[in-house]
């Protein structure tokens, strides 16, 4: 458990270190790469904490994931259409409904619910 608190720390640090700018033409790119990105590392997270973790399924979600929305947003850009709001739309509410989950579990483990009368 301590090695992934390790693994952000020091990722947290390395990144603070570095100063990196992104050019305006790819900023649409890295935002629905990061979104795909964390949706993938949410739903691994509440899988592990529904017992369903399959770390096959979390990879190639993750790689396929970052894919398709770099191909959405190419595409959209060749044709002139914002399509990477599809991705945004569809990441971003996988990204809500993996943290409420998340979230109701850790609510009936630390609080279990009270049995009715």
């Amino acid at each position: 458990m301590w090695l992934p608190i390790l693994g952000l720390i020091l990722g947290i640090i390395l990144g603070q270190a570095q100063i990196l700018t992104i050019p305006a033409a790819y900023a649409k790119y890295l935002g629905v790469a990061v979104l795909a990105s964390l949706d993938s590392v949410f739903g691994g997270i509440k899988a592990v904490m529904v017992g369903k973790y399959d770390s096959d399924v979390f990879l190639s979600g993750f790689f396929f994931n970052a894919l398709l929305a770099f191909t959405l947003t190419f595409v959209g850009d060749r044709i002139g259409l914002p399509l990477y709001y599809a991705a945004i739309f569809v990441f971003g509410t996988r990204l809500f409904q993996n943290l409420a989950i998340i979230r109701r579990t850790l609510l009936d483990r630390w609080f279990p619910p009270k049995e009715m009368q």
